[in-house]
C-alpha cells in the first residue's frame, strides 16, 4: 500500500477516467498565443521569485504582460482565474469562508535544547522497536500556516490553518502570492491531486516598507513580520494583498500516489513542480544535530525572512505511519526554538490590568529596548509571586527576552545598577479601574477584583472572548469595538448583543455602515454556532475549549449543565473538583442565568443538534481504545470519532488500563509487543464495525 497513502487518508479520486476527459478545443493563433503567453509568464515568475535567477529584463516582462491583457480583453472566452495577469488581485471586497480541512493541520511539539532534541530521537526509537532513524533538519520559517490543495497541476483552494481542523479560505488572497505556482509545468509526473503546506511570510524588506508608510501615515506600525504577514493574507482587498509582497515556503506535501520512501525525496519532488521548499539536510548523527543548530542560529539573521528555530524529522515516511500522533502533534517531528535574545534596560513604572476574569496582571513599562528586530516597550510580570522572586525595585535595570521570540518578558535583575534607597516594587490592594479591594484565589498566585458586573475591563473582556473566533466568531468586534459598545450602554453584557440593530451601531461616534452590516451579520450566523463553542463563550473560569467539548458530548444541553452539582459534574472524565465548583458557581450567579436565557432566546444552539445525539451509542462507554496501524476502511480521525460517538474514549498509549488496540496493518511492532506482553486485546477494523452495529 502507497504509504503516503496510508498516512494522510484517501482521495476519492478516479485515476482511470480518460474517457471521461473532454477533447480540448482546436485553438485559433491568437488563442494558442495566449496559452503560449501565459506558460511563458508563469516560468519567468518562478525564475525570478522562487530561484531568484531572471532570464529576462523586468522591460521585456512588463512588455509580454501588456500583451496578454491586450490578448485576453479580445478573447474573454480565454478567461482564466489563474492567469498571470490576475496575480495583482482585485480591489472588490470578499468575505471568507470557513472550509474543513482533510486532514487535521496539527502543530508540533517544542524544545529548547539539544538534550531534549536527543529524548525526541530516543522516544521515536523505543516507538519503532529500537529500529535505526534517519533524521533531517528544516528551517523553521516564521509566518502563518497555509495548506493549498492543486488539482490536474491547478491551484484550487488555499486555506488558513484556522483552529487545526477547520480554516479560512483566502485562495484569492494566495493567488496573488508569486512565488506560488498556480499551474504545474506541463509533463511532470505530479499527482492528479494533492496538497501542499507551509507558511506565507512578509519579507523582512517588504515588512520594513510597509512599516516606513504606516508612520508616514500615522498609522499604528506591525509589531513583527509574522503578525504583519497573518493580517495581510486576512485583508478583503486582494489587490492590497498583492501590493504588500508576501513569500511563501513549503515543508509538507500530502496526496495519493506518491511513490516515494522518505521526506527528503517527496520535497525534491515538489521543488521540481515549482515550489520553493525550506532549506532541508540529511543530519548524519548528534554532532550533526549540534552544528546544524549552532550554524542557522548565525545565519538565520542574514535570511530574508523571518525564522524562530528549526524543525528535526524523521526521514522514513514508514516510520511517521507507524509512529503516529498525539491528540496535537506528530511523534516524528518536534520544533526547536532558537535561545531568545536578553536585553538589560530600564523599568520605568509597573500599571496593574484587569482581565475579564477580574485577575490582576502587573505590566513592567520599559525604556524602549530592540530585540528581535521589535521595539520592547512593556512586558508582563505575571503575578505578586513572580514580582517577589525577581526582587523587583522602583526604577531597577531589568533583563528582558522574548518568549518563543514572541512575548516580552522580564527574566532577572541587575542589582549591582540599582539605585540607593529603591524601594521594593508593592502590588496593589485594590482594583484599579473600580477601586474594589481585591481578593487572594486560594491556592493560587493570582489577586481579583471580585466586581464582576460593574468593573469596566471585566465587561468588556468577557464582551471580546464572547466574539472572538474559537467562541461565537462575530466579526468586527474586537477591543476598540467592544468598549465603545460597552461605553455607549448598547451592550452591558453578552446578551445584550443580540439587541443590536443597524441603526444603533450607525449611530455611534465613527461607526460606518459596512462595518455595522458585517457585525449584524456575524451576530445572525453565531445562532449556527455548536453548543461546545457556545459553552466555551460564556466565560466561565476554568472552562476552556477541550473542556467545553467534554461538557457538551456528556451533559448534551445546557439545563442539564446548570442543574448539576459538583459532585456529578467532578464524576465526568476530564473534568476535576476545581473545574466543576467553578460551574456551579457560575451557574449559582442569578445574573448569569437570565443572560442563558435571553442567548436561548435570541436562537443561540443550546443543546447538541439532533443528529449528534441520535448517533450517541453507550456501546463503548467506559473503555479507553488505542488506535495503530493503516486502515482500508475509514480514516484514524474518522475512527476516533466513532470511538467518542459510542461513549468511548481514544487514548495514544496503552497501559494496563486499556481496554483494546483497534489495529490495522503495519501496526507498530513495540505496540504490538507491549500489547502481548500486557494481555491488551487486538481487534482489526472489521471486527471493531460489527461490535458497533
Amino acid at each position: 500500500m502507497d504509504i503516503q497513502r496510508s498516512l494522510f487518508n484517501d482521495f476519492e479520486i478516479d485515476n482511470n477516467s480518460e474517457e471521461q476527459v473532454e477533447q480540448p478545443k482546436q485553438l485559433t493563433g491568437e488563442e494558442a498565443r495566449i496559452v503560449e503567453l501565459r506558460e511563458t509568464l508563469n516560468r519567468h515568475n518562478h525564475s525570478y521569485y522562487v530561484l531568484n535567477q531572471p532570464t529576462i529584463s523586468d522591460q521585456e516582462f512588463d512588455h509580454l504582460m501588456r500583451e496578454l491583457q491586450d490578448l485576453e480583453e479580445k478573447h474573454p472566452e480565454m478567461a482564466d482565474p489563474l492567469s498571470p495577469t490576475q496575480r495583482v488581485g482585485s480591489d472588490l471586497s470578499q468575505g471568507f469562508k470557513q472550509v474543513q480541512h482533510e486532514r487535521p493541520m496539527m502543530s508540533l511539539g517544542n524544545s529548547y535544547s539539544i538534550e531534549e532534541v536527543q529524548d525526541f530521537l530516543r522516544r521515536a526509537k523505543d516507538g519503532l522497536g529500537g529500529e535505526p532513524v534517519e533524521i533531517v533538519g528544516e528551517m523553521k520559517y516564521d509566518g502563518t500556516s497555509i495548506s493549498v490543495t492543486y488539482e490536474n497541476g491547478r491551484l484550487v483552494r488555499a486555506v488558513t490553518r484556522g483552529d487545526g481542523v477547520r480554516g479560512d479560505d483566502v485562495t484569492a488572497n494566495v493567488i496573488t502570492i508569486r512565488s506560488i505556482p498556480l499551474e504545474l509545468p506541463k509533463g511532470m509526473d505530479f499527482p492528479a491531486k494533492f496538497e501542499v503546506r507551509g507558511e506565507i511570510m512578509l519579507p523582512w524588506a517588504s515588512f520594513e516598507r510597509l512599516n516606513k508608510e504606516r508612520a508616514f501615515n500615522e498609522e499604528p506600525l506591525f509589531a513583527n513580520p509574522r503578525n504583519a504577514a497573518a493580517g495581510t493574507l486576512k485583508l478583503q482587498n486582494s489587490a492590497e494583498v498583492a501590493r504588500r509582497g508576501l513569500d511563501a515556503y513549503f515543508y509538507f506535501i500530502l496526496g495519493e500516489n506518491l511513490p516515494y520512501k522518505t521526506h527528503t525525496e517527496a520535497m525534491e519532488a515538489a521543488r521540481s513542480w515549482g515550489f520553493k521548499i525550506a532549506h532541508t539536510e540529511v543530519l548524519e548523527s548528534i554532532d550533526a544535530v549540534t552544528d546544524f543548530i549552532e550554524r542557522w542560529d548565525k545565519e538565520r539573521k542574514s535570511l530574508p525572512v523571518a525564522t524562530d528555530g528549526l524543525v528535526f524529522k524523521l526521514n522514513s515516511l514508514r516510520q511517521w505511519l507507524n509512529l503516529g500522533a498525539t491528540a496535537k502533534s506528530p511523534r516524528w517531528a518536534i520544533a526547536f526554538k532558537f535561545a531568545p535574545e536578553r536585553e538589560c534596560t530600564k523599568l520605568k513604572s509597573v500599571s496593574f490590568e484587569v482581565g475579564r476574569t477580574g485577575v490582576i496582571t502587573p505590566v513592567a513599562n520599559l525604556e524602549p529596548v530592540l530585540l528581535s528586530g521589535t521595539i520592547v516597550k512593556r512586558a508582563s510580570l505575571h503575578n505578586e509571586d513572580i514580582i517577589r522572586q525577581l526582587d523587583i525595585h522602583d526604577g531597577d535595570m531589568v533583563y528582558v527576552e522574548k518568549g518563543g521570540e514572541i512575548i516580552p518578558k522580564i527574566v532577572g535583575v541587575d542589582t549591582k545598577q540599582r539605585e540607593a534607597g529603591a524601594e521594593p516594587l508593592k502590588f496593589v490592594t485594590h482594583c484599579p479601574v473600580c477601586g474594589t479591594a481585591l481578593q487572594r484565589i486560594e491556592g493560587e498566585a493570582a489577586w481579583v477584583c471580585p466586581n464582576k458586573w460593574e468593573c469596566k475591563p471585566q465587561i468588556t473582556g468577557r464582551i471580546e472572548h464572547f466574539v472572538g473566533r474559537h467562541a461565537m466568531n462575530i466579526d468586527g468586534i474586537g477591543e476598540e469595538v467592544a468598549a465603545q459598545l460597552h461605553e455607549s450602554g448598547l451592550v452591558n453584557n453578552i446578551a445584550d448583543l443580540y439587541d443590536l440593530t443597524v441603526d444603533k451601531l450607525v449611530s455611534l461616534d465613527r461607526f460606518q455602515l459596512k462595518s455595522a452590516q458585517r457585525i449584524m451579520r456575524g451576530i445572525e450566523q453565531s445562532k449556527q454556532v455548536p453548543f461546545e463553542r457556545v459553552i466555551f463563550a460564556l466565560s466561565i473560569q476554568f472552562v476552556g475549549e477541550t473542556t467545553a467539548k467534554v461538557l457538551a458530548r456528556n451533559v448534551h444541553n445546557i439545563d442539564r449543565l446548570m442543574e448539576m452539582s459538583a459532585e456529578e459534574l467532578a464524576a465526568i472524565p476530564e473534568i476535576g473538583p476545581k473545574i466543576a465548583q467553578s460551574i456551579v458557581e457560575y451557574f449559582a450567579v442569578d445574573t448569569n442565568r437570565d443572560i442563558v436565557e435571553r442567548l436561548r432566546w435570541a436562537g443561540l444552539q443550546m443543546a447538541l443538534s439532533e443528529e449528534e445525539l441520535a448517533n450517541r451509542t453507550t456501546k463503548l462507554e467506559g473503555k479507553k481504545i488505542v488506535i495503530s496501524g493503516v486502515f482500508q476502511h475509514h480514516s484514524r480521525e474518522e475512527y476516533k470519532a466513532m470511538i467518542e460517538q459510542n461513549g468511548g474514549k481514544n487514548v495514544s498509549s496503552i497501559s494496563k488500563a486499556t481496554s483494546f488496540i483497534l489495529a490495522g496493518e503495519n501496526m507498530g511492532p513495540s505496540k504490538l509487543e507491549k500489547a502481548q506482553k500486557l494481555g491488551i486485546d487486538i481487534i482489526n477494523e472489521d471486527q471493531f464495525l460489527d461490535l458497533l452495529k
